[in-house]
């Protein structure tokens, strides 16, 4: 059989055996050969290679014919793959040895893995929302999670000193429990596998075309926090209506054109002063494809408001970048409005004191689909359908 199938069913092997440790036996019978032509290494040819038909996997320690031989084989293999080799497996937890204690006093025999954070492949990122997720790392036997902690913050300038830490979430106590803000919803689902659970983390209130860092790490039943692992991702940019622009670029042209009055001029001004910045740079690159025969969007500002007004104005077009500027400035946008579905979850209980030291298995969640509509916009120069 290939070698992938194999090591498939090993991987599927382990997961349904009870005991879960490395070691199996292998029956296997040559079923053909390479030709002598495939060998590079001149007039050595390495061993003939066989391939491999798997009968049967079981852990290695079951191999053994004595009892009390078997016992000690199994408890120094369980401990060896659960353990680090530095503890005993009692039912599902680690007693560490003398030996395994941090300096801190704490038993590190079996430390969590590191959580490794990724973006949620169901939900692409818009201007204001970005979804994570992360597989969860408690293992069946040893330290449990009680915990994971979540930080965020948006980087105005990635080479600054991070002075600022940004918000930091815990995913039981704040947003599992409500506590938080409601711009950052949670849930949790079945893996791949009936055991494995996946978190997830969205962001909803975030500032469009800025960069923003996600850290995350785990915390186990003792208090010590994992290594963390972190996602930077840039949200996109502004989402414009692109009717409603072309319409406030006729209306200024109307009230630019001719003889302008004191309260026309007013009007103009208090128009382009309460719209986005994003918006405002569409509505120039309107009036300039329509109108710039009669003097661009610039020239004719400053000669209807004066140049201080004028410069009021065009400086609040400066904070774009110039990425959405270049996109801004398309023949064609269009606006969509995305469905999304996401798993939210609410925690069933509320009287739980902060301190938590059991597993965030043992704390009942009623999760929920729900959708979230996400407006994008769509950039081109040519016409789009």
């Amino acid at each position: 059989v290939p070698f992938i199938n194999y090591l498939l069913a090993l991987q599927k092997s382990q997961l349904l055996s009870d005991d879960l440790v490395n070691g199996v036996e292998i029956r296997f019978e040559e079923k053909g050969s390479c030709p002598s032509g495939c060998h590079l290494s001149g007039e050595q040819p390495s061993p003939i290679p066989v391939l491999l038909e798997v009968s049967r996997v079981v852990p290695l320690y079951s191999l053994i014919q004595d009892n009390i031989t078997k016992e000690a084989f199994k408890s120094a293999t369980m401990s060896s793959y659960w353990c680090a080799g530095k503890g005993d497996v009692i039912d599902n937890w680690c007693r560490c040895d003398l030996s395994a204690f941090s300096k801190d006093g704490l038993p590190n025999c079996s430390p969590l893995r590191q959580p490794i954070m990724r973006l949620a492949p169901n939900l692409e990122p818009s201007s204001t929302t970005v979804a994570l997720e992360w597989m969860d790392v408690e293992p069946l036997i040893g330290c449990k999670v009680s915990d994971y902690i979540i930080q965020h913050k948006r980087v105005e300038d990635p080479s600054e000193a991070e002075i600022y830490t940004g918000e930091v979430l815990s995913l039981m106590d704040d947003v599992f429990s409500g506590l938080s803000s409601s711009c950052v919803v949670a849930g949790k689902r079945t893996g791949d596998h009936p055991q494995s659970v996946v978190y997830s983390v969205v962001f909803k209130c975030l500032e469009p075309d800025s960069l923003y860092r996600f850290t995350l790490a785990a915390v186990d039943n003792r208090g010590s926090h994992t290594e963390s692992s972190f996602v930077s991702v840039r949200t996109s940019c502004p989402v414009v209506d692109d009717s409603r622009a072309e319409e406030i670029a006729d209306r200024v042209y109307n009230l630019y054109n001719g003889y302008t009055s004191g309260k026309e001029q007013q009007m103009a001004y208090n128009m382009l002063m309460e719209i986005a910045p994003p918006l405002l740079y569409r509505v120039q690159h309107h009036y300039n494809s329509h109108y710039e025969k009669f003097g661009d969007f610039v020239w004719r500002s400053e000669d209807e408001l004066g140049p201080r007004k004028a410069n009021l104005i065009l400086r609040r077009v400066e904070t774009i970048s110039l990425y959405c500027r270049s996109l801004l400035r398309s023949t064609h946008i269009q606006s969509r409005t995305d469905t999304m579905a996401y798993i939210y979850c609410r925690s069933e209980e509320g009287g739980l004191p902060s301190m938590w030291h059991g597993s965030l298995h043992e704390r009942h969640a009623l999760c929920m689909e729900k959708l979230i509509s996400l407006q994008r916009n769509t950039y081109s120069n040519t016409k789009l359908r």
